[in-house]
């Protein structure tokens, strides 16, 4: 018989994700590489600062230090930096005490294309058309949102991760027949399809794997904790339900909002991040919460919505 394999997290993430580059971005944009590349080599020994990402990426780390085994959960940094100025990326790295032996510098390609052959379930970048590369490769991607770098509000360790519904954790069939035919038509259809599973979303396969590492520890004492923050409401949060159960995946809570803004729950939530797929969400959101813009389904379409509340 086959051995099961290990359980296994692994997360790759851009470095302008992970470190606050802006200041040496400004001098690619304004100067060119040459300029770039002087200006990274000659500081290789002065450590960045954290990035949007810094906080979330530690505590996933963390979750080593708890488990007493290094590499259950996995950082890769994926860059399009060279080698030459990704060794500051990598110095700043260990400089902050984060456990991080494993980086791809592409030298300005994309590097997306190393987050399957790494088994990555997570891609987090500051470029948009990496992570749209990376989400039609199959794998959950998001644009981490530019804004200050921010923790959980009560600085707690626990981990703790927000996600949307549709078009993130499950497909965006249900917001089509939303934008197309409005609310009404929206709940009637998926109270009739209550018992009828959604297909899965982009990010399924990264809840399925958070979900496996949260096994590993007492449900009680969990260091991990997971959301589900979507403006359903009833009736349509009985396909969802029932969806999560199907998959066999459990969920720590969910908020069906009703159409609410999300904002406040996900203050409440303590969330350290939060996926999303539409752009108002995630700006409405990003002040206070790290925020991954997921560039997927119909609200990435280019497609007008109906009014009123979105699913």
């Amino acid at each position: 018989m086959t051995e099961p394999q290990p359980v296994r997290l692994v997360v790759a993430i851009s470095s302008r994700a992970l470190f606050d580059l802006s200041e040496s971005h400004q001098v690619f944009e304004t100067e060119g590489v040459e300029a770039y590349c002087r200006y990274q080599v000659e500081r290789e020994n002065n450590p960045l600062e954290p990035g949007v990402a810094f906080s979330l990426v530690r505590k996933l780390l963390d979750l080593n230090l708890l488990l007493g085994e290094r590499g259950r959960v996995e950082v890769i940094l994926l860059s399009r930096n060279s080698s030459d100025t990704g060794l500051r990326v990598l110095n700043s790295a260990h400089h902050h005490g984060l456990d991080i032996g494993r980086a791809v510098f592409a030298g300005g390609a994309s590097p997306y294309r190393y987050v399957s052959a790494f088994g990555a379930q997570l891609f987090l970048s500051a470029d948009q058309s990496d992570v749209r590369l990376a989400l039609d490769a199959g794998c959950a991607a998001a644009t981490i949102l530019p804004t200050r770098p921010l923790s959980g509000t009560s600085g707690e360790p626990r981990l703790r991760i927000a996600f949307d519904g549709d078009a993130v954790l499950f497909s965006d069939e249900a917001e089509r027949v939303y934008r197309q035919h409005g609310l009404a038509a929206f709940n009637e259809t998926e109270l009739a399809a209550a018992h009828r599973p959604l297909p899965g979303g982009p990010f399924k396969d990264f809840l399925l794997a958070l979900h496996r590492i949260q096994a590993l520890f007492p449900a009680e004492t969990s260091p991990l904790r997971t959301a589900l923050i979507t403006a359903r409401g009833a009736p349509s949060h009985e396909r969802v339900i029932r969806t999560l159960r199907d998959w066999g995946i459990r969920i720590d809570e969910a908020l069906f909002l009703g159409g609410l803004e999300k904002t406040r729950f996900l203050q409440a939530f303590d969330a350290d991040i939060f996926f999303d797929d539409q752009e108002a969400h995630c700006d409405a959101a990003r002040p206070l919460v790290t925020t991954g813009h997921v560039p997927h389904g119909v609200a990435n379409a280019g497609q007008s919505g109906v009014a009123g509340d979105e699913p």
